[in-house]
């Protein structure tokens, strides 16, 4: 059985180890095995298959994922966690333990090393497994996302209420700039519901897993990208407001904004909340377009 098995295992395995949970770094322990095995079935891995697994706490789901995968680079910030894995993982070669912080760290440069490829041309899409915190898990998503790392596919646990606003459809307050940055990059699913029960400290909500599988090529043209996201999040950036008043803090004036939401056949009474990925990307390249003639 794994020493963390269950809430009195783990409180016993910490204490004897100088450790408590920190609640500054978010952490809360899963300490249900069936959990970790049902997580990791849906990472749906192939034995040859190289996973990075975010914040692997004390190696619960690590195990499951190494027992199916090729290789498990398992990156963790705090130091007396790395040490307590060090213990637990002795007998599994396939994981490469990792201290760092996930929001500097280069993944590609993580999967390269525990490969021995010097060629990062060579790099296999891998895929990232992770129960994030909430505090990071805004800005993890965006750089996961945004900076061009070989990732094939995340599966992430989150907490119940974030998950729902990554697949959230237009017209509800859930929909935000988040949903349609997730989305413009991946396909995401919400695979499994976690009560929160499962986890030691208990959080005070439930989580969600969400499955992204990112697209080989995004499913809407934007024109310049940078401006795409500057057009969503002036758009949501108060969600009151109708979107020809939103975006005249972006470009400084009404007149561009308004020819361009008639350009894109947009209502300009409309809000944010309820355009679609296709309305947000035709909009944007229409004031794109206003924005260069004037």
């Amino acid at each position: 059985m794994h020493p963390v098995a269950s809430p009195g295992r783990l409180i016993s395995f910490m204490q004897g180890r100088g450790l408590s949970p920190r609640k500054s770094l978010g952490q809360n322990f899963l300490v249900d095995a069936n959990i970790a095995r049902k997580m990791a079935k849906e990472a749906r891995l192939r034995p040859e298959d190289v996973v990075v697994e975010i914040g692997p706490g004390l190696g619960a789901l690590t195990l499951e994922l190494a027992r199916r995968a090729r290789m498990v680079v398992a990156l963790e910030i705090d130091r007396g966690l790395v040490r307590a894995l060090q213990e637990i993982l002795v007998d599994r070669p396939n994981v490469r333990l990792v201290e760092g912080d996930a929001l500097k760290a280069d993944f590609d440069g993580l999967v390269a090393k525990a490969l021995g490829l010097q060629d990062r041309g060579r790099l296999p899409a891998y895929k990232v497994v992770a129960n994030l915190p909430y505090y990071i898990t805004s800005p993890l998503l965006r750089r996961l996302l945004e900076s061009g790392f070989h990732i094939g596919c995340m599966l992430l646990m989150l907490q119940a209420e974030v998950a729902r606003r990554l697949v959230a459809p237009p017209g509800g307050k859930e929909y935000g700039a988040l949903t349609v940055l997730v989305q413009y990059y991946a396909r995401p699913e919400i695979v499994m519901q976690v009560p929160r029960t499962v986890f030691f400290p208990r959080p005070e909500v439930d989580s969600a897993v969400v499955r992204l599988d990112l697209h080989a090529r995004p499913p809407v043209e934007v024109g310049d990208r940078d401006f795409f996201f500057r057009v969503v999040r002036a758009a949501f950036a108060q969600r009151r407001k109708t979107l020809a008043n939103a975006l005249r803090s972006l470009v400084g004036a009404r007149g561009p904004v308004e020819e361009a939401l008639a350009a894109a056949g947009i209502n300009s009474s409309r809000r944010g909340e309820t355009l679609s990925l296709e309305e947000f990307a035709y909009l944007s390249r229409c004031l794109q377009a206003c924005v260069g003639r004037r």
